[in-house]
Order: C-alpha cells, then sequence, then structure tokens
C-alpha cells in the first residue's frame, strides 16, 4: 500500500535467453473457493470441487518418449511423462482451433544445471550450466528442463502437477509458433499470458479425467498449481526484462484457460490485457519506493476513511483496538480480524495483523511459497469491512456466498485504492504487488474470502475468481454474481 508498499517473494534464479520463452513459477497449498463465470460456490468453473488425488497416476505404465541428455530418474520420467499427455491432448484440439494439424516438437531435452560449463550441453545455442529453468526455443522447436535443480524445487515446495502446469506454458508457447497467433512484434507479455491460458486450458483435460498419466482435484490439487504460478512470479515491476506478468495477472490468464479454453487464449492480445491493467499501478515511482505500509492504528484508521469512501455505508462500523475478540453474540472470534453483526463492531488484534502483513526474508535457496507484505494484512481488514457492508444489504453473512462476496468486494476496494477519492479519504493508495500479495493470502488460508465465523469455501480458484471479479467488474459485478 502506500503511502509506500513492496513486492513480496524472490523468483528462481533463471536465465533468460535469446529465443527462449521461459516461465515462472509460485507456490502455496490452501482450502479455498472456485468461482469462474459460474455461481455455484462448491464448483470451480463448472466442475465439482473435488478432494482426492493430485498427481502420476498409479499403475500407469511410463511414456516412451525418451528426453535426450536424460538420467533415466523419476524427475526426468514425471516431465516425459507430461510432455506425453501434453502432446496427445493438443492432437485432438490443435485442429479445433487453428488450421492445419498438430506437429509435436522435434525434441525433448534434459540437463543437469550443476554441471560445469564445459562438460554442460547446449539448449537454444547456449550452454545450460546454472541455468535453473525450463524453456522452448523456436530456433529448433524443442522443450527443455533443468532436472537437477528447478524441476526438484518445484516437486518439493509445490508437488508434481507443478512440474506439468510448468511444461504445459512450454508447450503453449510450441503451439503458439506453429499456429503463427503472435507475431514476433508483440510485446513479451503477449507470449506469456498466452501460454499460461493454454496451460490452463491443458490442466482443466486433467482435471476432467483426460490425462493418461495424470490426475487433479480441484480444492488443494488445483490450488498448488496456481501457487506454483504465483511463486514464479515477475517480482520486480521496475525492470524491464519482467515480461512474464505478476502474480494476479498470471493466475487470471491460467484461469481464462481453465475456464474457457484454448479459443480464449488465442484471444488475449495487448489490448485485452491492458483493459485488465485499467487503471491498477504497474511501477514504482521511484527505486527508493518500498510500498511498504506498518499497520499500526493510526494506518488502519485512514485505511477505514479509505473503505468508507469506496462503500459510503450510512452508517460506519465501529473499531475496537483492543483485540479480536469483542465478545460477539451472534459470531464467532476470527483472528487477527472480527466483525460483530449485532454491535456492528469490527475487532482488531494489532500486533497479530501487522505481522501478517510483515514481509518475510525470501528463502535462500528452494522457491518461494507465499508472497507476503502488508497488503496481506490490510484485504484481510478489509474484507470484515465488507461484512459490514452486506449487513446492511440484507445479505447472509453465513453462508458460501458471503466468502464470496467478501473476496470480490475486497477486490473493490483494492482498486478503490488506485482512485482517486478525494481529501478525506485516507492517506491511501494501491502499490504495485498488493495485487499479488491478496492473490497469495487468498491461496493460503483465505481469510479475505470468508464468512462472518472464518469459514471459507473448498477451492483457492474460487477465492481469486472473486476478488478478480471484483477488481476489473467493480461492486455491480459482485451482487450480480453473488447477490
Amino acid at each position: 500500500m502506500s503511502t509506500a508498499r513492496s513486492v513480496g517473494a524472490a523468483v528462481v534464479s533463471v536465465t533468460l535467453m535469446l529465443s527462449v520463452a521461459l516461465i515462472a513459477g509460485c507456490s502455496s497449498t490452501v482450502d479455498g473457493n472456485a468461482v469462474s463465470i459460474y455461481n455455484d460456490p462448491f464448483t470451480v468453473a463448472g466442475l465439482p470441487a473435488t478432494s482426492g488425488p493430485s498427481g502420476p497416476r498409479p499403475g500407469v505404465a511410463p511414456s516412451t518418449l525418451e528426453a535426450e541428455n536424460g538420467d533415466g530418474g523419476d524427475v526426468d520420467q514425471l516431465a516425459v511423462d507430461a510432455v506425453d499427455d501434453i502432446q496427445t491432448y493438443w492432437k485432438a484440439e490443435y485442429p479445433k482451433h487453428f488450421k492445419g494439424q498438430f506437429q509435436p516438437v522435434d525434441r525433448i531435452v534434459s540437463w543437469d544445471s550443476d554441471a560445469p560449463r564445459g562438460s554442460a550441453i547446449e539448449f537454444c545455442q547456449d550452454r545450460t550450466a546454472g541455468v535453473a529453468n525450463a524453456g522452448y526455443c523456436t530456433k529448433d522447436n524443442t522443450i527443455g528442463w533443468d532436472r537437477t535443480n528447478l524441476l526438484p524445487a518445484m516437486i518439493d515446495a509445490f508437488g508434481p502437477m507443478s512440474v506439468v502446469m510448468v511444461l504445459a506454458h512450454e508447450y503453449g508457447h510450441a503451439v503458439q509458433f506453429q499456429s503463427g497467433i503472435v507475431g514476433e512484434d508483440e510485446p513479451g507479455i503477449v507470449f506469456e499470458q498466452q501460454a499460461d491460458c493454454f496451460a490452463g486450458a491443458f490442466i482443466r483435460h486433467v482435471a476432467e479425467g483426460g490425462a493418461p498419466h495424470f490426475t487433479i482435484n480441484t480444492s488443494d490439487g488445483l490450488n498448488s498449481v496456481l501457487a506454483a504460478t504465483v511463486s514464479i512470479r515477475d517480482s520486480d515491476p521496475n525492470d524491464p526484462e519482467s515480461i512474464h506478468g505478476s502474480a494476479f495477472e498470471r493466475v487470471t490468464a491460467v484461469q481464462i484457460g481453465f475456464t474457457d479454453g484454448p479459443d480464449a487464449c488465442a484471444k488475449i492480445d495487448e489490448k485485452e490485457i491492458d483493459s485488465r491493467r485499467a487503471d491498477l499501478p504497474q511501477q514504482f515511482s521511484s527505486p527508493s519506493d518500498t510500498g511498504e505500509l506498518p499497520v499500526t492504528q493510526a494506518s488502519l484508521t485512514e485505511f477505514v476513511k479509505a473503505l468508507q469512501s469506496i462503500f459510503a455505508l450510512p452508517q460506519e462500523p465501529k473499531i475496537s483496538y483492543t483485540g479480536a475478540d469483542t465478545g460477539c453474540a451472534d459470531a464467532r472470534a476470527t483472528e487477527p480480524v472480527s466483525y460483530c453483526p449485532t454491535t456492528d463492531t469490527i475487532g482488531v488484534d494489532i500486533p497479530a495483523l501487522a505481522e501478517r502483513g510483515t514481509p518475510r526474508q525470501d528463502p535462500g535457496n528452494g522457491l518461494p511459497v507465499t508472497v507476503t507484505g502488508d497488503y496481506n494484512a490490510y484485504v484481510v481488514f478489509g474484507s470484515r469491512f465488507t461484512l459490514a457492508v452486506q449487513q446492511n444489504e440484507k445479505q447472509s453473512l453465513t453462508e458460501a456466498k458471503t466468502a464470496l462476496r467478501a473476496a470480490c468486494l475486497s477486490g473493490v476496494v483494492t482498486t478503490g485504492l488506485a482512485s482517486d477519492r478525494g481529501p478525506d479519504a485516507g492517506d491511501f493508495t494501491l502499490s504495485p504487488g498488493d495485487l499479488d500479495e491478496a492473490v497469495s493470502g487468498l491461496l493460503t488460508d483465505g481469510l479475505a474470502a470468508s464468512d462472518v465465523n472464518g469459514k471459507t469455501v473448498p477451492s483457492g480458484f474460487a477465492r481469486i475468481d472473486a476478488f478478480r471479479s471484483g477488481v476489473l467488474g467493480g461492486q455491480s459485478a459482485c451482487n450480480g454474481r453473488y447477490g
């Protein structure tokens, strides 16, 4: 937020290579809720919200595809099985959406990023020593991956389906290249958003039971895939090499593909991306701007002014700064912030909320699992304020739709903080990276998408989708979907 706010977690050490489209991934497992264009809180883009296994199907014969320079280990086999299923998917889907017949990539390659430069193999005309990444090379129509650092780190942080997601993204670039749907002069963000979208379309295919080697449930399984997408994102919005998009943008693209399929992915272009970005902040105004605003009673008092300016409630809820438990007669206390309908009071444990909003050090190795920072605290406080908004509208505060309305209205708050609200509306503005912190929080515990008793819904996909609906569509979209 601002006054000031910072971008959260670090990215895996990635070396960008000329003509190689590279991906990023992220992390966090959660119980949440999935929405998409569907209003049923117990479905995920029209699919049942399921639990159960996610990962390789037991008892299925391994793919007979071979990766050049592979070591025959479990990581390479996982990647090869993924490429096999992805190619099978595109063989059936490609003619439905593009001209001509699908042609698989010419080669798949595995490498050891720890190998000395002198003995490291080449990928896309560059040595792979130190290249902890995966990529698609347009020069020779090849997909490759690092089996030593990148893929094991993703498996450890997010599970095996995150590897499938990474390779589905890379294969999305191959589909772009073959179909010619993106010109060479398009911005890099268009290539990356389309590839994320194509990956989302494939993950839906897996969720529908169509992949021979893999399965995924639509609760924690899908949450982990989205978390991987969040973790490896563009973490420095001022970096001119940042072309993959923020976590919010990447998850949005995955959800478009999961919900609407490859045709919707092909329609992603610079204009469409700009329309989603709208007036949301894209860069810090100066190198010294961290964007972090510590959570204090004074900052929350100003934040309440902003919230009231956005929703214009006839009666502003009372704020108790003595703790989250206000002794409410008709609702449970939810740490670190609660809303009591009977007394129209928000109770807040300031030290606990401040801890939630404190950026954590990035891991020295491995992948960052969450995006931390101040907005993960402010958005939770704002979501409790939205319960007062719902009570004013005489809506239920104890059902699944309450949770999704809270997430959606929290998205309205987020966009509202990026707009000019006048001199009496609190000294707050949105900063680059705030949305990423909100998305990560929605995946990890979903408190910003919970009812008055802190109960959320089973799919993180739905929670983020509801939030995104509020960010992009405003309060009318929330009322239309969850009213």
